[in-house]
């Protein structure tokens, strides 16, 4: 069964034994059009992320355009504010957003138009109010650097009981308050079935109410955080609903293989994903 919706594939955690733009070629092989990544000052190599591997923008250009891939996102700062400031942190704003026009200008230099977005990591000696008060500040500010640049911010909220202790945002009704607050067309957000489904249950109702403002979304198998299928969540019937809701962007697969053979894991997961629910 053929969808709207692409599939576009975290180079990051899979064939973890290549330079960044050497995987490119590689996920064409398997079929797919659709790339994404995490940070441009490092590379994950499948066991931690190598900052002596960051990675180059015009050899990334160049790999989409010689295998006929297009990148769809990169994570524009790291979750725990360890790059790009924690906007949770009014002390933190003017790095958080030094890191926002920096990261803009090295997706104009691939030809990217979207960048994730994160909260940081909650600070103990600040009430929730005054984190949210933070964040919302810092997003507006991003939001008019987006909009100049036209470039699209996909704020991701993430789990916070097995992978990311001490993140603010892990709650998704929270990240839509805030992007519906704010109201701009530079600022959706990112969908993440595999961390919404540890924190809070009901994907499918959740995508149907927020489907106006969701830009982008993440999966992975659950529990595991491995390959989709053999888990807890019908993800045929999931990519199924998001396609009958007219929804055009891509669908992510960031997930780490724990089969050997990271093609046939790909090319499993595409075909999974393709049978009707």
């Amino acid at each position: 069964m053929k969808y709207m919706v692409q599939l576009s594939v975290c180079l990051e955690t899979v064939f973890t034994d290549l330079p960044a733009a050497d995987r490119i070629g590689r996920i064409a092989e398997a079929g797919f059009r659709h790339v994404e990544f995490w940070h441009p000052e490092a590379t994950f190599d499948g066991r931690t992320l190598r900052f002596d591997q960051p990675k180059d923008a015009a050899a990334l250009r160049d790999a989409c355009r010689r295998h006929g891939v297009s990148l769809n996102d990169f994570a524009l700062h790291a979750w725990d504010g360890s790059i790009g400031g924690s906007p949770v942190k009014a002390a933190d704003r003017a790095t958080y957003l030094a890191q926002i026009r920096k990261m803009i200008e090295f997706a104009a230099a691939m030809g990217c138009t979207k960048g994730i977005t994160l909260s940081g990591t909650v600070d103990p000696a600040l009430s929730r109010s005054e984190m949210r008060a933070n964040l919302e500040r810092a997003l507006s500010e991003a939001v008019d650097l987006a909009r100049r640049a036209d470039f699209t911010l996909l704020l991701e909220p993430l789990n916070t009981l097995v992978d990311h202790p001490g993140y603010y945002l892990d709650s998704f009704g929270e990240a839509a308050e805030i992007v519906r607050g704010i109201g701009s067309p530079n600022l959706k957000l990112l969908y993440d079935v595999y961390h919404m489904q540890i924190m809070e249950g009901k994907v499918i109702a959740t995508i149907e109410r927020h489907i106006d403002i969701i830009g982008h979304f993440h999966s992975a198998g659950v529990p595991g955080r491995a390959e989709l299928f053999g888990g807890e969540l019908n993800y045929p019937a999931i990519v199924q609903r998001i396609d009958s809701l007219g929804y055009k962007g891509c669908f992510g697969l960031e997930y780490f293989p724990r089969m050997s053979d990271h093609r046939k894991s790909l090319e499993k997961i595409r075909d999974y994903l393709e049978q009707r629910a």
